[in-house]
């Protein structure tokens, strides 16, 4: 495609962000009480949020029931006493004495331990307790589309009109990635109810790539993105049964402040918790579009814009989330958490995979392994508009000028967290 922009300072990113369920959620998002981005997501506990585990102790007790003696050969010293020790634990030294002996029992005594695991989705910090989220993570995201070009664009600078832009049939592909930071950091004001608060920076960069090897349109962009406040109320914790439930606000720099209500119920089988959760956020957008372009000057140095919204005309939006999970204890440093979530994000739909290992070696530190991808979504096959803005060309605003076939959306993050209580 011929361009005519120049010096194209790059893509347009009016609310571009990623999440692994929505290329427009990232910051949107809350996912786990834990996590926060998600995330979303985005980003349960045996028996009231810690491990219960044995361990085999070397306490033994024996008994005589005959002579009143602890043993029934009195040892000669004390080395003869230790090998009276491995003699009782023997089956070949049972076997082979003939002396009249006593009858041993062994003692196994269960330690209970608790664990307050703190990758756990239904993690939140005890009364007194701080706890601290550190989230580093890489997102990559895409989707092809095909320009069906329904309006002509002429060149009138000459005075004659001259068709521009013979745009229909040509394809490219968005891309995005993303490497952000987000902390997450909370303080139990009761056993129950906690308060939290979050801050995300992002670095991302956002392509336009052309089938017909015109150059790419590129921009970088980094900075703080989100911050917000929230709270969190596990209202239920017992032998078999927990629930939480979250709200919070977040502010998305530039593009929107973000309302979201949380639920998750889960329950104990074991050193498992199968849970169900659901979510559903409110963006209160600062404009009355959202979507990705091509921003930069035109021939006379003036902004010119191509543009795909993905909604217009409306200052809000709204996101719905259902999923369901499953965390388990695999011993008492490792944990395994699998999730799966399906939402409504407003435009399209998605569907989206969970998995996550964790490492927790004491009671105050945790690494916390993750992976998530989209394995459906509903953008593919849709149709979107396409906008054009040239005033050397006759555009001197945002004009229709066809429609966008998008195909191949594809999303996926993999992180890690780094994770403290104190």
């Amino acid at each position: 495609m011929k361009k005519t922009f120049l010096g194209i300072a790059g893509v347009l990113s009016v609310l571009t962000v990623l999440n692994a369920n929505a290329a427009t959620n990232s910051g949107a998002r809350a996912a786990s009480s834990a996590n926060l981005s998600g995330a979303p997501a985005t980003r349960t506990r045996e028996k009231v949020n810690y491990q219960k585990y044995q361990t085999r102790t070397t306490t033994k007790t024996y008994e005589s029931k005959d002579t009143g003696d602890l043993y029934y050969t009195k040892p000669a010293n004390r080395s003869a006493l230790y090998k009276q020790y491995e003699g009782a634990n023997s089956s070949s030294a049972r076997a082979t004495k003939t002396t009249k002996r006593t009858t041993r029992s062994e003692k196994v005594v269960n330690k209970l331990t608790r664990k307050y695991f703190i990758a756990h989705p239904f993690y939140q910090p005890l009364g007194g307790v701080f706890g601290s989220v550190t989230d580093l993570g890489y997102t990559m995201g895409s989707y092809d589309f095909t320009i069906n070009q329904t309006v002509p664009v002429y060149d009138i600078s000459s005075g004659t009109a001259v068709p521009v832009y013979p745009l229909n049939g040509l394809g490219g592909k968005w891309d995005m990635t993303r490497l952000s930071i987000k902390e997450d950091f909370s303080y139990g004001i009761t056993d129950t109810i906690a308060v939290m608060g979050m801050a995300e920076f992002d670095m991302d960069d956002y392509k336009f790539e052309w089938e017909d090897n015109s150059p790419s349109d590129e921009m970088d962009d980094s900075g703080l993105n989100l911050f917000g406040i929230g709270g969190q109320w596990r209202f239920i914790d017992n032998e078999k049964w927990i629930g939480m439930a979250s709200a919070y606000y977040q502010h998305q720099q530039d593009i929107s402040n973000n309302f979201l209500l949380e639920a998750k119920f889960g329950y104990k089988i074991a050193s498992s918790t199968v849970y169900g959760l659901a979510r559903g956020w409110y963006l209160a957008l600062d404009g009355n579009s959202y979507g990705n372009g091509v921003e930069g000057t035109d021939a006379n140095g003036v902004p010119a814009l191509m543009y795909i919204p993905y909604q217009v005309g409306d200052d809000k939006a709204m996101y719905f989330e259902g999923g369901m999970g499953v965390f388990s204890v695999l011993n008492k440093d490792w944990t395994l958490n699998l999730e799966g979530v399906f939402g409504h994000y407003d435009w399209h739909n998605s569907a989206t995979i969970k998995g996550a290992i964790g490492w927790q070696p004491n009671d105050w530190f945790a690494l916390n392994l993750y992976a998530k991808t989209v394995f459906y979504d509903s953008a593919d096959g849709k149709e979107l508009d396409l906008f054009w803005m040239e005033p050397s060309v006759g555009l001197e605003a945002l004009t229709k000028i066809g429609t966008v076939d998008l195909d191949k959306y594809s999303e996926t993050s993999i992180g890690l967290q780094v994770m403290f209580q104190f």
